[in-house]
């Protein structure tokens, strides 16, 4: 869920701010005495220009500015390793100890383009990596006794490094076994089973054996950026070019950003408006295991692909259909997979603009009509901007022009659904926030260099100024809590929800090759932290975001999703209130009565209550750690978890858009338009958010009827 607000200041700043070209003589010597073999990996001389000027840049010009000391060097070695081996299936104790001699050094290397530690390391892990698929393969040549009552720990992130070769080897024998276990209990011969799983791991092999020295660059330098800051990162060209097309917000295929994390294709953050977004059956953390073409095609096993050979599977002709198994972020220890199907697409900017839609609802024996507004993402047309045209696309224009229908159809109140929205144009989340507030600040701006600015919103005219509901989650961030933290606080509307994610930082792009020219290699991009956003009050939006109003049942820990869970995340902190006048729409009477009429619906709704059953039993089920390697009794484990998802998975699956072209749907205009509204209204209803939500804003209503729709805008 990474949507970062990027702040596109000019790489020239860095220049005027006295940043050198860096260069260096050929009299530097290596401060670690270590000869490379002829199969090593090697880092170039271009990769320890960039190491130095990186460290430069950061020293200097991050945010934090955090010293560049033993501390850091510490830091910089624990995340380096758990980069490499993250689960402990490969080094040794013994290795991890030898690694010692560079906890403290590691500073002094990057200041002086040194990185033979890094490659060292990495070359540690090479042989070991190689150990392993030797072993696997002589493993896979004995049969398996699945009799034999044992357990296995998938997750090893904070067990002990094994002791040696043989620990290691006991722990991938069951490693092995618990993956034949659950194919032969899907229904997969033993000898399907056994080949596949060498073909895996061959394939595993080969993919190791093309690591390129600039990807063990790249692996070693985030190490070091993310031990100042989860969301300063280098990339290398490849990884650049990458990253500017997701920008470009120009994407084809099911609109997922991809990474290899350990053996799997993970989903890092779902383009908005794309067709995996819209399916709700996927989110951040989620591992794609195999992958299918068409209704009926044949899974293909991608545990251990590189990502890029990955997405070619993945993508595919626009309006083809791909399948992918998928084992969620969150899923409890010895899941099984499930299966989620998809349309390929092209996806546009305009994919993620707003929506409206009108809801009819009925509270205490009385009707109400409620417009709905869904923002996937806060977007502008900057190139329209530049060029001076007068109807650029905006999320302010066409949330203005929504809110004047929906004044004219008369409703009641407004909800404005954020959800898994990550962010986008500060411009718009001001100028949002100005249709529903008298001129005033909105978002205070610290900068590196402790110079503190506010965002106004400088119309005083209010489009709409009747009964708001904001309607968050766990992935609502930056320009979303802006928004939302902005209504709060000027007491405008109620906030319904989960707490937001907590990203209250703000990146910078700089082109490293302005600073090093001449190189016959390109050098990459670095994306630094340079700005930190408090809201109005004072309060900053990071780690916190912002708490609802109505904290509604949730899924997600702090601990494992949202900027809290980044060990390296920014802290919380304040600075002083702008001035500003709140309204008198909300108080503490109302939210507290609304609390308690949560608490009633807690007690009394079927929607509400499955939520909570279901949230209580994944959290039981998550805090197993361990599965059984005896046949059946993991049939049991696994029969239990079918009982419960069974239903789940339905109503995920029967959500997924289906295509347009079968013989018996009308395939004109209209009627796919029919079709896509009743879709629409159908996964509206089976929306235990979006309901509460609706009941927690007509009690609102009926708790404050003064506060109803004025048609009228003010003026002042």
């Amino acid at each position: 869920m990474k949507k970062y607000l990027i702040a596109l200041v000019p790489v020239t700043l860095l220049a005027v701010m006295g940043l050198r070209s860096t260069s260096h003589s050929a009299e530097k010597n290596l401060t670690v005495a270590y000869k490379f073999s002829e199969d090593d990996l090697k880092p170039t001389e271009t990769q320890k220009k960039v190491e130095e000027l990186v460290t430069q840049i950061l020293t200097n010009y991050h945010y934090r500015r955090v010293p560049l000391n033993d501390s850091l060097s510490s830091k910089i070695l624990d995340n380096y390793i758990k980069e490499l081996d993250g689960n402990k299936m490969n080094f040794t104790k013994q290795d991890i100890q030898d690694f010692e001699q560079f906890r403290y050094s590691l500073d002094d290397q990057l200041q002086k383009g040194d990185l033979t530690a890094a490659y060292q390391i990495y070359n540690v892990y090479r042989k070991r990596a190689k150990e392993r698929f030797t072993f696997v393969n002589q493993l896979l040549t004995k049969p398996m006794n699945f009799n034999v009552d044992e357990i296995y720990t998938p997750d090893r992130e904070k067990a002990e490094w094994a002791s040696n070769k043989q620990e290691l080897d006991e722990i991938w024998r069951k490693a092995i076994k618990s993956t034949l276990l659950d194919w032969k209990i899907s229904g997969k011969a033993d000898t399907s089973a056994i080949k596949d799983l060498k073909e895996r791991y061959s394939r595993s092999e080969k993919y190791f054996d093309k690591t390129k020295s600039e990807d063990v660059f790249q692996q070693y330098m985030n190490s070091f950026t993310e031990s100042i800051d989860p969301h300063t990162n280098y990339m290398i060209p490849k990884a650049a070019a990458q990253f500017n097309q997701e920008m470009a917000q120009s994407f084809e295929g099911i609109g997922a950003t991809l990474r290899l994390d350990g053996d799997y294709v993970t989903i890092i953050e779902l383009i908005t408006g794309g067709p995996a977004y819209r399916s709700k059956a996927l989110k951040p953390k989620d591992r794609i295991v195999a992958v299918a073409q068409g209704e009926n095609g044949a899974f293909t096993d991608i545990v251990g692909w590189m990502t890029d050979d990955a997405v070619k599977l993945i993508k595919g002709p626009k309006n083809t259909i791909v399948r992918l198994k998928i084992l969620s972020g969150d899923a409890a220890v010895g899941s099984m997979p499930k299966e989620v199907r998809l349309v390929r697409e092209k996806i546009k900017l305009e994919d993620g603009s707003a929506k409206k839609d009108i809801l009819e609802f009925t509270n205490n024996g009385r009707p109400y009509k409620l417009g709905l507004i869904t923002l996937p993402v806060f977007y502008r047309d900057f190139e329209g901007v530049r060029k001076g045209e007068g109807d650029f696309k905006s999320t302010s224009a066409d949330v203005k022009k929504f809110l004047t229908e929906l004044k004219a159809e008369k409703v009641d109140g407004v909800i404005l659904d954020l959800r898994n929205n990550g962010g986008g144009s500060l411009v718009e989340a001001v100028s949002l926030t100005g249709l529903f507030i008298p001129q005033g600040p909105v978002v205070q701006r610290k900068h590196a260099d402790g110079e503190i600015s506010a965002e106004f919103d400088r119309d005083p005219s209010v489009t709409y100024d009747g009964p708001l509901a904001v309607l968050v989650n766990r992935f609502s961030a930056s320009a979303s809590e802006i928004f939302a933290g902005a209504i709060q606080d000027y007491k405008r509307g109620i906030v319904v929800g989960e707490q937001t994610y907590g990203k209250g930082t703000v990146q910078t792009l700089v082109d490293l090759g302005r600073f090093l020219k001449g190189e016959p290699d390109n050098v990459g991009q670095l994306k630094i932290t340079m700005e930190k956003f408090y809201r109005i009050t004072g309060s900053s939006t990071q780690h916190k975001g912002v708490t609802p109003d109505i904290q509604l049942p949730s899924g997600f820990s702090a601990e494992e999703y949202g900027e809290s869970s980044q060990p390296s995340a920014l802290p919380w902190d304040m600075i002083a209130t702008s001035k500003y006048t709140p309204s008198a729409d909300v108080n503490e009477q109302i939210v507290s009565s609304l609390n308690k009429k949560y608490q009633e619906h807690l007690k009394s709704e079927a929607d509400l209550k499955k939520l909570v059953a279901d949230f209580d039993y994944w959290k039981k089920a998550k805090e197993r750690k361990t599965i059984s390697l005896k046949e059946d009794k993991r049939r049991k484990e696994i029969e239990e978890q079918k009982k419960r998802n069974s239903q789940d998975l339905a109503e995920e699956l029967a959500d997924v858009e289906k295509p347009e072209t079968k013989t018996e749907v009308k395939t004109d205009s209209v009627s796919i338009a029919q079709a896509k509204q009743k879709a629409a209204k159908e996964r509206r209803e089976k929306d235990a958010y979006l309901k509460e939500t609706e009941r927690l804003l007509t009690d609102y209503i009926f708790l404050a009827p003064s506060n109803g729709i004025k048609i009228t805008q003010n003026k002042k």
